[in-house]
Order: C-alpha cells, then structure tokens, then sequence
C-alpha cells in the first residue's frame, strides 16, 4: 500500500506542525508567556511529556524578556546550543551568545582547579558585565555550580534554563537550582539537552518578533 505525504511549503511546516501539537494538547492551556515555550520545546523534540515537565519558578519568561530589552547575553555549556540560537533576533536586541568549552584558559582552569570545563566556563562567565541569561543543556556540574554561585553573591543572572539530559547528578541538580531564588526554567527529571536549552531560548527571543509567534499559538 502506498503511502500518501502530506504535501506543505516550507514556510506552512512550522506553523502546522504547532497547529499539531495545539490539536494533541487538546484543552490544555498554559500561562500565555510560557505556553510558547512549552509548544516549542514539543516542536523540537516530538515529546509531549514537556508539557508537563517544563517547571517556570519565579516568572521567569517576564524576567528573561525585560532582560533582553536591555541587552542580556546568553552563555551555553556547548556548541550545539549555542549553534541553535538565533543569533539574528539576539543581535538586533543588543546581545550575543557565548560558549566557552573551547577557550585554552576554560582547559587550564579546569586542570589546575581539577574541575570540569563545564565548571571553569561558569567561572569564566561570571565575570561577564552584561545581563545573563545561562543555557544549561548538557553538564549538570554547569548548574551546580551557578547553584553555589549564587547563594556566594557571586552571580544573580536575569534566567537560568536547567535543562542538562543523563543520569548522573542530573535530576538533583535541576532541584538544587529550583531551590535557589534566580529565575528558573526546568526540564525536571533525566530528560533535556542542548536542543531542549536552544528551542528555550528561541521561544522566548521569538516573543519579542511577534510575526514569529502566530503558528505557536495556533
């Protein structure tokens, strides 16, 4: 038997695929900030448990857009995040992402200090002068150690995305951070990664480019 495909535009996938997963939600509804990060999240993995895994403590989207307003930048713990933003929509705003798993001084640092990368890049970070947004997909040491950071008043980012995927110290990490005051988006349990923390990151950048958000909230 053969299969028939659905013929769509390129331009018309994006916006039915969220027509999909409004349709699948059925009468689910979100708060309006966070709902498009909740359907953009699905839309990026195809995996609805998001909808109800995806923790916002202390108003995070609010926090995370009026930051942008002002020129935050964003710091990831890998490449793949960071290749995944839109650096388009976060330029124009004033604002750039930062990756610094690659940096020599992130390699010594880390040998010296005998840490991970992902710990010397938070370091590395912290001193920033610049609103901070941190994008946290795949290193649980990475949120650990903001975690330790900020309770030292060593840092108080404008949103912390916890979304690190595996098994180790992962799901208490994501609790250590939610236990914090700092604005925070989770991915509670063993599910997330640089994907999860990348399609964050663009639901809340695309709230500030409105034409980008009708498929969305279709």
């Amino acid at each position: 038997m053969k299969t028939e495909l659905e013929q769509v535009l390129p331009r018309d996938i994006e916006r039915r695929s969220f027509e999909i997963i409004t349709q699948e939600l059925g009468g689910r509804t979100f708060p309006p900030l966070e709902e498009p990060v909740v359907k953009r999240v699905i839309h990026t993995t195809a995996d609805f448990d998001y909808a109800d895994n995806l923790v916002f403590s202390h108003h995070p989207v609010e926090r995370a857009l009026e930051a942008l307003g002002r020129g935050a930048e964003i710091v990831t713990d890998t490449q793949m995040a960071k290749s995944g933003i839109n650096k388009r929509v976060l330029e124009a705003l004033g604002g750039q992402v930062h990756c610094f798993m690659s940096d020599p001084d992130v390699a010594e640092a880390a040998r010296r200090n005998h840490t991970t990368r992902a710990v010397a890049c938070m370091e590395k970070a912290a001193e920033l002068k610049k609103p901070l947004i941190f994008a946290i997909g795949n290193a649980p040491t990475a949120l650990i150690r903001l975690a330790e950071m900020v309770r030292e008043g060593r840092l108080s980012p404008e949103l912390v995305i916890g979304v690190p995927v595996g098994f180790v110290n992962v799901v208490a990490s994501k609790e250590m951070f939610l236990e914090t005051e700092v604005p925070a988006i989770v991915a509670r349990g063993r599910k997330g990664g640089s994907n999860v923390a990348a399609a964050i990151c663009n639901a809340i950048l695309y709230q500030l480019e409105p034409s980008r958000m009708e498929g969305a909230r279709t």
